[in-house]
């Protein structure tokens, strides 16, 4: 376990200080805002083995060798002069030794995000400087409609139906099997908040909501990879995107997975289902900046844009809401949101279900080729483990596309395409300055979308083009750091800054496999093809912020220079032209995925397909997955509403025993089953 001793933070201090140095407009230096308790805690959430890595790095720039690493002087980090320092970082940066750009990434990530993503409290002078104001500071206090259990001794479970997992696969199925009658207990990694839980300070809600605290990335340390883990999961921290997706992609899925029902009036029916219950509407017209800004340069350059649909209620056109949906990515604290979490989660505990929050679920028991439970631990209030046992006649595992290969595969699963075909929707950041305010932590995430560039060269596969949330921690992130100042003044005023993200839809995947403690490893290499469908994107990107009034536009490439413009005409188009002949290596430029789709895929073939077209396992019957996980292939589009739907059809195949798309033999419900203490 990766812990920090007075030799590693010293250095840690410096390091943050090089990245985020003090400056003459009172900006106070990088070891003032980063806090090394939350940069510990992070790291103690990854694999051990990138746990010993990171403490070999820091034991690295302890020694004189260090200096090899970068042809300079042999003396520990500390030890060198600022501008030394900086020399260091920068030919880390640009590299080709692939450790040393890891390494840079890894502290140069850490650093920023904690420093700009900390609260008020600790670096009031950087929001200041940013013009950020922050979510409300006024709390709200509503109780919490869910009643979750809590034991504080080990305890056993009976049910009919364990669901592991309660985001947009595992909060339906809960909520539809419960209130056909099923007994269900759902199992939840990650905590339950709601209303005044949700602080929506940067850091805080990372470390609290998603996986890994924010920091889940592929070995390599390139693809920064964002999924909830708390009561909702997904739902409770994405971006309220509800898509459909394309009937071309249905197609495809059908096609080359053998799987018709994707293609059926029952699957649509599911869809339609799903978007009742979360109300998903296009009944706003308010923009934010950055959403505005994809919406005109798009329109000037004759392209066609659309408004994005969202699952949210309750809107009014008043400014308090406006300003508070920005924050909704770091939990939605007024209940506009609809996600499981408000809705189908609700049903089920409102019809007996049971939940369980803050507790993992170690591996399924499975006897004699049928799922049986589960073992599991549950951290209790005051921090002790207690273990936790289920006793189950069906099981869904719906932990999302990294976690439910992680924990099939612990639980004996050996099927040779379980974990792989990863599809990650890899995603890249186009920023630009305007002259005027953006004010993009403000209003939807994301409202606008431009699909032009979706179908490239007479395929399935390209990109959309979308906005982010725009918080100064994820935004520090992904702006290109050459220089403590360069980054710096990048920052400066960033209420004028504006955001639109390239998202692939990747043809070729990558994996997941565990460690010899059973944590997820992941693997994930961008392929040529789907990084030049990437560069079509960025390229686009780019043209529009200008067309859009941006004077300056940060591409993601950090050896790249700033695009000028004037007038909405680009003064070095020339750049736009070197973006295919750079060195796209991994750790040369940010890469980050919000989506994880395909690693349990369903379909028809059993030899290449984990699971059958109900969403049961081949290998053990009565396990099933109802997730991101079992897609055939990725979506392209944002998967909530679709992990939703497929989740709700597995469901009604679990009531009813329709056996037209290999639905699994029906379970009948039983009453009266409860803890076993």
């Amino acid at each position: 376990m990766f812990t920090l001793t007075p030799e590693r933070s010293a250095v840690l201090h410096a390091i943050a200080d090089t990245i985020i140095p003090a400056l003459p407009d009172g900006s106070p230096a990088g070891s003032v805002g980063v806090n090394l308790e939350k940069l510990e805690a992070a790291i103690q959430e990854q694999p051990l083995g990138a746990q010993a890595e990171f403490g070999q790095l820091l034991t690295l720039m302890q020694k004189p060798i260090l200096g090899l690493t970068w042809f300079g002087p042999l003396k520990p980090f500390r030890k060198l002069e600022p501008e030394q320092r900086e020399q260091l970082l920068q030919s880390w940066a640009t590299s080709n030794v692939p450790q040393l750009r890891k390494g840079f990434q890894a502290v140069r990530k850490l650093c920023t995000l904690l420093y700009y993503g900390g609260s008020m409290a600790e670096v009031p002078a950087a929001w200041g400087r940013l013009g950020y104001p922050g979510p409300d500071e006024k709390p709200v206090d509503t109780p919490k409609p869910i009643h979750t259990l809590r034991p504080v001794q080990d305890t056993g479970y009976d049910c009919d139906v364990l669901v592991i997992g309660s985001g947009a696969g595992g909060g339906v199925v809960a909520g539809e099997l419960a209130q056909a009658g099923y007994n269900v207990l759902v199992l939840e990694k990650g905590p339950y908040c709601h209303g005044c839980d949700f602080t929506q300070r940067e850091v805080d809600m990372l470390g609290k909501l998603y996986d890994a605290k924010g920091t889940l990335s592929t070995q390599d340390g390139s693809i920064g990879i964002l999924a909830g883990s708390c009561l909702g999961g997904g739902t409770t921290v994405n971006w309220a995107g509800a898509f459909r997706t394309p009937d071309y992609v249905l197609q495809e899925w059908a096609r080359e997975h053998d799987a018709p029902h994707f293609t059926t009036p029952e699957f649509k029916e599911s869809i339609n289902a799903v978007a009742r219950i979360i109300g998903v509407n296009t009944n706003y017209t308010r923009h934010n900046g950055q959403n505005q800004a994809l919406w005109d340069g798009s329109t000037r350059l004759g392209q066609e844009v659309k408004l994005i649909p969202r699952n949210e209620k309750g809107l009014t056109d008043s400014d308090s809401h406006f300003r508070s949906l920005g924050y909704t990515s770091l939990g939605d604290a007024h209940g506009i949101k609809q996600g499981t979490l408000n809705t189908y989660l609700l049903t089920a505990f409102e019809h007996g279900a049971r939940i369980l929050a803050d507790t993992k679920v170690d591996r399924v028991t499975i006897a004699n080729g049928h799922a049986t439970g589960a073992e599991a631990v549950h951290t209790t209030a005051d921090g002790r483990p207690v273990c936790i046992t289920v006793r189950a006649r069906r099981v869904v595992v719906a932990g999302g596309a990294i976690q439910t290969p992680a924990l099939l595969l612990r639980s004996g699963l050996k099927h040779p395409h379980l974990g792989r075909h990863l599809h990650l929707h890899p995603t890249v950041v186009v920023g630009a300055r305007y002259p005027h305010p953006m004010n993009s932590w403000h209003g939807p995430s994301m409202s606008v979308v431009n699909d032009n560039f979706t179908m490239l060269h007479g395929t399935n596969f390209g990109a959309k083009l979308e906005t982010p949330p725009t918080h100064p921690g994820l935004l520090s992130m992904v702006l290109p750091w050459l220089s403590g100042r360069q980054h710096h003044e990048l920052l400066r005023d960033a209420s004028h800054l504006g955001s639109f993200i390239v998202l692939t839809r990747d043809r070729d995947g990558g994996r997941v496999s565990i460690d010899n403690q059973g944590a997820a490893l992941i693997d994930y290499t961008l392929s040529d093809f789907d990084r030049a469908n990437m560069l079509e994107g960025v390229r686009a990107a780019a043209q529009i912020h200008v067309a859009a009034g941006a004077t300056e536009v940060y591409l993601p490439h950090g050896t790249l220079p700033t695009l000028h413009a004037q007038n909405g005409v680009l003064q070095n188009p020339e750049l736009l032209d070197e973006l295919p002949h750079l060195s796209w290596k991994a750790n040369q430029f940010g890469l980050y995925s919000a989506h994880q789709m395909s690693t349990c895929r369903m379909g028809g073939d059993a030899a290449t397909h984990p699971l059958k077209l109900n969403g049961e396992t081949v290998e053990v019957q009565g396990l099933f997955v109802a997730d991101g996980a079992a897609f055939p292939a990725c979506s392209g589009v944002n998967p909530m509403l679709t992990i939703m739907a497929l989740a709700h059809f597995t469901a009604q195949g679990m009531k009813t025993g329709d056996g037209r798309f290999g639905r699994a033999v029906p379970l009948a419900p039983t009453l009266g089953l409860h803890a076993t203490n």
